[in-house]
């Protein structure tokens, strides 16, 4: 999908919102939803009767690199992960209990922390445990995919892997140049970085996907074309390129970067421009916010197709499957509604043994929700949205419904954002960049915050 570059647009739309890999996004998630809550819901969804997706949060890293933002325990005991997981099989029987063991798992996700901080054996019997809790194909047709750190890996756990199921592998590299590496603590060679994909290619693997950072200490334009160039020799069938959010007074682990290092923002402009130029002349096709994939990569076939969703885990093939969460903080999506899991360690493991579900907070959707959503996920996944399909879906006059949101939009169409019809509304290739601040615009609950919420820029 086309993209331009309008460096002027950028610097006068950037400001801080969600990436919308829910809506309502994860801060308007409240303390009264409650076990009752999620049971009902899993209830409604069995009557649907669609296909499940699992999330298993990994929380464990032996080391902790700084521009982490993620939910994780740093520790070189490797021995509390037979703990956690005894924890994470009782809470999968929980969960299974609710719903029909007929419902086939599509789609699965490993994410952490570092999941491959789990050692084979661990690896082996949480896979057999969720074969044996849950209905897993068999038949490696599923999207069953895993976060990994190749520096915790080898040629072997690969493989160990794929025979256990996993044919999407996502690897975290960020950069190349070894002077950001020791700034923000991830010391990673590329000869182990191609070795663990090399192996991925050896093993079958579906896909592989290479995660980098721009906006860390130390980046250079120059500095990051090298990491470019090697990314795009690796030959990923997706790439993602993240924008690190300095918010060290929320993750503090980001205390430990040296501000003064940090790229100015007119260098991480001209690092993104770069990048998308890179990825787009090397036949990378944009799929949307930082993602870019091949064009034969089922996430582009399913934007053309229009069939592409987004999530938790990002941009995916299926929108139909209910998410359920299993681990510490981790988020289920099931039946028009959201809950999250303890965040802390011992608060999961005392709700466990309290024979409840880890269950913190969340949030039944309100049919206002379920109509935005929609429209978030088709401007954000497909960036076009014809007011007909949302009016026959939904039962309402979207020039009505949604007046005040498409006077807002006025001025995003006089800038080159997009075009507004008596139809329809187009995103531009310009307006992609910004598709963020065009969501923005529909959700109704960043409306009643009163701060951006730790947010990160758009850009």
């Amino acid at each position: 999908m086309k993209i331009k570059f309008d460096s002027e647009l950028i610097k006068r739309y950037d400001k801080s919102g969600p990436r919308y890999t829910s809506y309502p996004t994860a801060v308007s998630f409240n303390f009264d939803y409650k076990e009752a809550d999620y049971k009902a819901h899993a209830k409604q969804s069995n009557s649907n009767n669609g296909p499940l997706s699992l999330y298993f949060h990994i929380p464990f890293c032996d080391t902790i690199c700084f521009y982490c933002a993620c939910n994780k325990i740093a520790t070189k005991d490797y021995s509390k992960t037979g703990e956690y997981l005894d924890y994470v099989y009782r809470e999968m029987d929980m969960q299974a209990k609710l719903f029909d063991s007929s419902r086939v798992v599509e789609q699965l996700h490993w994410g952490g922390g570092t999941p491959t901080f789990l050692n084979h054996d661990e690896i082996a019997e949480l896979m057999a445990y969720t074969r044996k809790t849950f209905n897993l194909l068999d038949d490696d047709s599923g999207d069953y995919s895993i976060e990994i750190d190749p520096r915790s890996v080898s040629k072997e756990t690969i493989k160990l892997l794929r025979d256990v199921g996993f044919n999407r592998f996502s690897l975290g590299v960020q950069d190349v140049d070894e002077k950001v590496q020791k700034a923000v603590n991830r010391i990673q060679p590329i000869e182990e970085t191609q070795a663990i994909i090399d192996a991925c290619r050896e093993n079958n693997a579906h896909s592989v996907s290479i995660d980098l950072i721009y906006g860390l200490p130390l980046q250079t334009v120059e500095g990051f074309a090298k990491t470019l160039q090697t990314a795009i020799e690796m030959n990923p069938d997706r790439m993602s390129i993240f924008n690190y959010a300095h918010l060290p007074h929320i993750f503090k682990p980001q205390r430990r970067i040296n501000e003064d290092e940090l790229p100015s923002a007119e260098a991480k402009l001209d690092i993104l421009q770069q990048s998308i130029e890179a990825l787009t002349q090397a036949g990378y096709e944009y799929i949307g916010m930082d993602h870019f994939a091949k064009p034969d990569d089922e996430l582009a076939i399913a934007q053309a197709e229009g069939s592409l969703h987004r999530n938790f885990q990002g941009y995916t093939t299926h929108a139909e499957c209910d998410l359920i969460a299993v681990g510490v903080s981790s988020i289920s999506s099931i039946s028009n509604s959201y809950s999250q899991n303890e965040k802390v360690l011992d608060s999961y493991y005392a709700a466990i043994d309290a024979g409840k579900l880890p269950i913190i907070r969340g949030l039944s959707l309100s049919d206002d929700d379920v109509i935005r959503r929609t429209i978030i996920q088709q401007l954000s996944c497909h960036f076009k949205l014809e007011y007909q399909a949302i009016e026959q879906q939904y039962d309402i006059e979207f020039t009505k419904y949604f007046a005040k949101e498409l006077e807002e939009l006025k001025p995003m169409q006089e800038d080159g954002l997009l075009t507004l019809s008596n139809d329809n509304i187009q995103v531009t290739p310009a307006g992609r960049m910004l598709i963020r601040n065009i969501c923005m615009v529909f959700d109704e609950h960043l409306r009643q915050q009163t701060s951006e919420q730790g947010f990160s820029k758009v850009i």
